[in-house]
């Protein structure tokens, strides 16, 4: 296994970490998972650029690690719902997007196509990440309020132009697996 898929299965074993320090009341326990997210998201950059840059890319990596970054995201998202930091309904839209996401690559994987991950689906990665720690944080100060708010609309409509920008690129897709 080469170095970014290491650091992308790294991901995935920092979100209980995560969810423990977040769900439970420890002394700065939302400030440590505020860490730990953001530790997180930033190994979602490192290891595309190590990928990348040494020509490490794998079919592999492509599938691990948008399913890190949906985990990740979709841990907080839910945390966030049992806290009454974002509507349940926002969430649900988000998730199903990550679902028929997912069942839109595993048809494809079938057919021996594997997809990538594309501008507007990384976009909507960036802006979700963002609102996650925006909301981890929660300061009460009224700038940062309003940013939030601006960050959970940002990912829903992310969100949704993403979805119609995947299932529209790959319609031939669904048009196969539905034959």
């Amino acid at each position: 296994m080469n170095l970014p898929n290491k650091i992308t299965l790294g991901r995935v074993f920092l979100i209980p970490i995560f969810l423990i320090f977040y769900l439970t009341r420890f002394q700065y326990g939302e400030y440590i998972a505020g860490a730990i997210f953001i530790i997180a998201s930033l190994t979602d950059f490192v290891d595309g650029h190590l990928a990348r840059k040494h020509n490490l890319v794998t079919n592999f990596g492509k599938f691990i690690d948008p399913l890190a970054d949906k985990l990740l995201v979709v841990s907080a998202l839910i945390c966030f719902v049992e806290r009454n930091l974002v509507a349940a309904w926002i969430v649900i839209i988000i998730i199903a997007r990550e679902f028929i996401i997912s069942g839109l690559r595993l048809v494809a994987v079938t057919s021996g196509i594997v997809i990538a991950a594309s501008p507007w689906g990384k976009l909507k990665t960036v802006s979700q990440m963002i609102m996650c720690i925006l909301l981890i944080f929660n300061f009460d100060i009224p700038l940062l309020s309003v940013l939030e708010q601006v960050f959970i609309y940002l990912a829903l409509i992310l969100t949704v132009i993403s979805l119609v920008d995947y299932m529209y690129k790959n319609r031939n897709v669904i048009e196969d697996g539905i034959k």
